[in-house]
């Protein structure tokens, strides 16, 4: 399966097909049909195939996928059962909300701590620990971290994301807003929350 080849959107629905099939559980209903997901789920049946297609192939004629084949397929999918750590820079508001977040897991990462130059976020209480930015290097490289969450301010963005290049980090989350510079063999995905409110209030707009 080429995982990068699956559009962002069915990867979002993934985990909604995952959490019904391990609700109804394998061993009660050995098999299922996209019908079935599809109604369950209040989605449309052609896009549910057409999701699973891209995970697991057609389902049998008849017969439907095999239930316990296609949760494994999902997780693989997700990469659940091969967990990706990764750090978090800056535990102001954003940050700790994303600390919050559990699922993240669903998609085969797991936070393993959180750094913040602030003596009051190193203090603030937190499911996710959150060091001191001095322990950060030699964390990531005890640790094998191989993503990268940055949450603080433009103005000290690229020195955190240069930082973690340095520190080992192959892909970075940026939700600071601006545009940083990496590496050719590093990956970047700006998260633009800006941006992503402008859109939906242009489709409010035309409705």
């Amino acid at each position: 399966m080429d995982k990068s080849s699956i559009p962002k959107a069915t990867l979002g629905r993934i985990p909604r097909y995952l959490t019904y099939l391990r609700e109804i559980s394998p061993e009660r209903v050995p098999h299922i049909s996209a019908t079935t997901i599809a109604k369950a789920l209040k989605l449309g049946e052609v896009q549910v195939r057409k999701d699973l297609s891209m995970v697991s192939g057609a389902g049998r004629p008849r017969v439907g996928y095999d239930t316990e084949t296609l949760v494994s397929q999902l997780e693989d999918c997700l990469g659940y059962n091969q967990m990706t750590l990764a750090v978090l820079v800056g535990a102001g508001k954003l940050g700790s909300a994303l600390l919050q977040y559990d699922g993240f897991r669903h998609y085969g990462v797991k936070i393993a701590a959180a750094f913040d130059s602030n003596e009051h976020a190193l203090a603030a209480a937190s499911k996710t620990e959150i060091l001191p930015m001095h322990r950060f290097s030699d964390f990531c490289r005890e640790n094998n971290v191989e993503l990268g969450i940055i949450t603080v301010g433009e103005a000290s963005a690229q020195e955190v994301c240069d930082r973690m290049v340095a520190s080992g980090i192959k892909a970075i989350w940026n939700f600071a807003p601006c545009k940083l510079q990496v590496p050719d063999d590093v990956l970047l995905q700006n998260e633009s929350l800006a941006l992503s409110l402008a859109h939906l209030r242009n489709r409010m707009s035309r409705n």
